[in-house]
């Protein structure tokens, strides 16, 4: 192979599919192999990590995707992948665009709070004058107490206590009873919602813990919050496209935002 045509072969070079006329193969595996025997969330795993997972990630794993489909039109992004199903785009276009709404403030809470619990971690295992994490915690929390931050899992400005919350906790909690994972995480986690009480942990305080016990990098905690939420963006928008509403605004008519700027007044005839 010449080296001009290794350069050009070589610039998508990647790791995760093999594909050549009637062969697809993802990270070794023949896809008819996988068709039929992978749930979608094991393939997910897969794409990601590489490998297949074993049952018990696989259980814990599509518990925390499923958790995190849909929370109705007055979020944000599903709010307006469905203004935009009435807009004559495509379903496409619609789910792009309730899905780019998923930032730092609407859908990042769970990366956040995957960085916070790994950093802890961290402290507390490399450092044995950090050792006890109801000590790291309580440093942490006083940080964001100094600052005014918020901090990100815990809380819910619409659930007293997420309704979510309680059967991810006891999926991890039976993932360390049955030795799928180590449990430390989920130490730190239950800490944190200790020092935090009466706050309780949400969907993202929750899910990050999951993620984090299956070993996925923080990096990855708003990609796979995008694949679960994308699922609830997707239907909202078909069940808008199905209504046949044209130009759909976020308040109904007759009503208009308020208006709070000058009172009514006319341009001067002369303005020279």
């Amino acid at each position: 192979m010449s080296t001009m045509t290794e350069q050009v072969t070589g610039w998508w070079a990647t790791a995760i599919s093999d594909i050549s006329p009637g062969v697809i193969r993802l990270h070794g595996y023949p896809v008819e192999q996988l068709i039929g025997r992978l749930s979608f969330a094991d393939t997910i795993w897969l794409m990601l990590r590489g490998e297949v997972p074993s049952p018990g990630q696989s259980a814990l794993f599509e518990a925390a995707l499923v958790s995190g489909v849909d929370h109705g039109p007055q979020a944000p992004s599903i709010a307006a992948a469905r203004m935009a199903a009435t807009c004559g785009v495509g379903l496409n276009t619609a789910v792009a665009t309730g899905v780019g709404l998923l930032g730092d403030v609407h859908g990042g809470a769970g990366q956040e709070c995957m960085a916070v619990l790994a950093d802890i971690r961290v402290r507390t295992t490399a450092d044995p004058a950090e050792a006890d994490p109801a000590e790291v915690v309580s440093g942490v929390l006083d940080g964001y107490r100094s600052a005014k931050r918020y901090f990100p899992g815990f809380g819910h400005r619409f659930h007293p206590r997420d309704p979510r919350r309680d059967p991810l906790v006891r999926a991890v909690e039976d993932a360390v009873r049955d030795g799928v994972v180590e449990g430390a995480y989920l130490r730190i986690g239950l800490e944190i919602e200790r020092q935090l009480a009466p706050v309780p942990m949400n969907v993202d305080g929750a899910t990050a813990i999951v993620y984090s016990e299956l070993g996925f990098a923080p990096e990855l905690g708003r990609g796979l919050f995008v694949l679960s939420r994308a699922v609830g963006v997707l239907a909202h928008a078909w069940e808008e496209h199905g209504e046949g509403r044209r130009i759909k605004g976020p308040i109904p008519p007759p009503l208009l935002p308020a208006y709070r700027g000058p009172e009514p007044r006319d341009l001067p005839a002369a303005r020279h």
